[in-house]
């Protein structure tokens, strides 16, 4: 495998897709199936409607049909099928809805309604697809049943907590997706530990494979950017470290 080039890294970890709603920048392009445009808009980190990121049609941008709160990712399906995945009590929740169904509701609608809701997702149109998978999974590859409608998503890589039995065992994982496949692989971050973090002020926000070495990079709130070892599971080097 070629060496990962860290300048490279640099670049490509500002792309990748990190929660809502301080990452909402990196949210994809979407185009649904009959060919319209959806933006999405963040709606500041104040009032009722703070950190609340929505989804509207590009010619209606006042008009949300989808709403995020905190630390939802979403995802593209192809061909023009939209994911999102979140945290959910003890899951990971994945769903999947088609653009052209959504249909549009007032803001007023969810005005506070977010902050005093544990609920990720606001939409008046039901999701095609969902499934969730438990954060207590053994590490390593574990089948798990996925929609027919998510099944066109090659891998997809979920950082989330994991159960830590003391301070120097893993406190994160990385849940790689293998939707196509039916399967997630567990990749418990070993050097990501209670012992050397302030887990909860410290996590891991965001996690990509370099496509020509094919580790896996990544990055964190108030921990810095990381390339990984082969595993997966350890830290190789640093890409940028906060101090």
């Amino acid at each position: 495998m070629p060496t990962p080039n860290i300048s490279g890294l640099r670049q490509q970890i500002q792309n990748v897709i990190g929660p809502t709603p301080w990452y909402w920048k990196t949210f994809p392009a979407l185009r649904s199936e009959s060919g319209q445009r959806f933006v999405w808009t963040h709606h500041d980190d104040q009032g009722p409607l703070g950190y609340v990121v929505s989804l509207a049609l590009e010619q209606q941008p006042d008009k949300p049909r989808l709403a995020l709160n905190t630390y939802c990712r979403p995802f593209l399906i192809p061909p023009a099928r939209l994911g999102i995945w979140c945290p959910e009590g003890r899951n990971i929740r994945l769903v999947c809805f088609e653009p052209d169904q959504l249909k549009a509701f007032d803001l007023a609608e969810i005005a506070g309604w977010f902050k005093q809701s544990s609920d990720r997702i606001y939409a008046a149109t039901p999701p095609v697809a969902e499934f969730e998978v438990p954060v207590k999974l053994p590490p390593g590859t574990n089948k798990i049943n996925v929609p027919a409608e998510m099944q066109t998503v090659d891998e997809l890589i979920a950082p989330t907590t994991y159960a830590a039995l003391n301070q120097d065992e893993p406190a994160m994982a990385l849940y790689v997706f293998y939707l196509q496949a039916g399967l997630v692989e567990v990749l418990p971050q070993k050097w990501f530990t209670s012992a050397q973090y302030n887990v909860g002020q410290q996590w891991i926000t965001r996690a990509a494979r370099d496509p020509e070495s094919h580790q896996i990079f990544g990055d964190g709130i108030r921990v810095g950017s990381f390339l990984l070892e082969e595993d997966g599971c350890r830290l190789q080097e640093w890409i940028d470290k906060k101090e």
